[in-house]
């Protein structure tokens, strides 16, 4: 007998839960992709992306997952030879130096570690050191799923800024756009890339580019620029089909449009709030059950902690053991262990797009039945700790 029949619930950092709203936006016959509907759809598009990455500046959407706009995010803005610095705290900063040195680039890598934000001043001092300003890019990721860790950003361009140094700021917000506050041209970004699956709600199949004036005069003289990867026709161009060069994403457009009026309904401000009490709520569950035991929750600095997902160290094998209990007795599936050593001893929460408290609430009551039926020791009252969080208390 299992207790896992009934709706699941994918608590997984991304791809998210789909709203039934944008599942039912979803399922509909194939549009026309020459004229009409979709045409308007699409372009609606547009200003409320930019509006959720707070830019004015323009996006440019691909048939895509992150790893595609990692690489069209460089290929607009590089040449073979020219040098990156990345930032690392965590395993998709490293994905995004592979994409990078694959393009032909020199890669310096700042390692901050798997439990800690980024050191602007370390920034600053590699970009004080690089004289002849060879560095034409620093590559951020603001919130690492893998490590759950989130980086101030805005220092990051703040150290940038006092080098005195002209490298551009690229931000990777796949697990982050619409879960943690972000503003892109307040923040001082000339590049930012997300995915559609994660804060976007919609299911996975869709990137996107934003970038400002200062990424497009760099544009100009990219020389690892490719037709597909070129952003300046899907954001300039007067044929339609130059958005996608190609065929449409149809379905992912009708189910990306719902999923940004449920954003703009609810108030992109009052989502961040969502989410930022739901991560405190996971949070006060987590420093409850370590209390005792082997449990930890990977990010020790509250401040450099995403309000999109969170990494849990929980003693070796233990991971799997909980995750399998979530899964196939309870009906959550946990994230897996990303990055870390042994990986079976993590396990990672997604509270991430459309999520609301009696979800993450049966989640950590879950997760307290697997931690008491497996024997796995723990402290006591993370559940009033996660009541009284999301009260405010």
């Amino acid at each position: 007998m299992s207790l896992a029949h009934g709706r699941p619930y994918l608590a997984i950092p991304g791809p998210s839960v789909i709203p039934d709203r944008v599942l039912r936006a979803m399922h509909r016959a194939a549009p026309n992709i020459y004229t009409g509907e979709l045409h308007d759809v699409t372009r609606s598009l547009l200003p409320d992306l930019k509006r959720v990455a707070r830019t004015e500046g323009e996006v440019a959407l691909y048939i895509s997952n992150g790893h595609g706009v990692w690489e069209a995010a460089l290929a607009n803005v590089t040449s073979p030879g020219d040098v990156v610095l990345v930032l690392a705290t965590g395993r998709f900063a490293h994905g995004w130096s592979a994409i990078a040195a694959n393009l032909g680039l020199e890669v310096e890598l700042l390692e901050f570690g798997q439990e800690r934000d980024v050191d602007p001043e370390r920034v600053e001092e590699a970009l004080r050191v690089d004289k002849e300003g060879r560095i034409k890019a620093v590559l951020s990721v603001f919130v690492d799923t893998s490590t759950s860790v989130k980086s101030d950003v805005g220092a990051v361009r703040q150290a940038i800024d006092v080098a005195g140094h002209s490298a551009l700021l690229m931000c990777d917000c796949i697990a982050s756009l619409a879960c943690d506050r972000f503003e892109m041209d307040d923040w001082g970004v000339d590049v930012t890339v997300t995915g559609c699956q994660k804060g976007l709600m919609t299911p996975p199949g869709m990137g996107f580019v934003f970038f400002n004036e200062k990424a497009d005069a760099a544009r100009e003289t990219a020389q690892n620029v490719t037709h597909y990867w070129d952003w300046r026709p899907r954001t300039g161009g007067e044929e339609y089909y130059q958005y996608f060069d190609g065929t449409a994403p149809t379905h992912h457009i009708y189910g990306l449009r719902e999923a940004l009026d449920m954003i703009f309904e609810e108030g992109l401000e009052q989502v961040w709030q969502r989410h930022e009490r739901l991560a405190e709520a996971v949070w006060a569950a987590g420093e409850a059950w370590a209390v005792e035991g082997p449990m930890h929750l990977n990010v020790k600095d509250k401040s450099a902690r995403s309000c999109a997902v969170t990494s849990v160290g929980i003693g070796a094998e233990n991971g799997d053991r909980l995750r399998e209990f979530m899964e196939f007795e309870m009906g959550v599936t946990l994230g897996i262990g990303l990055g870390r050593e042994p990986a079976s001893g993590w396990f990672r929460i997604g509270h991430m797009g459309h999520v609301n408290a009696h979800m993450v609430l049966g989640l950590l009551g879950c997760i307290e039945t697997g931690l008491s039926a497996l024997q796995i020791p723990h402290g006591s009252g993370a559940l009033d700790a996660a009541s009284s969080a999301l009260v405010g208390h």
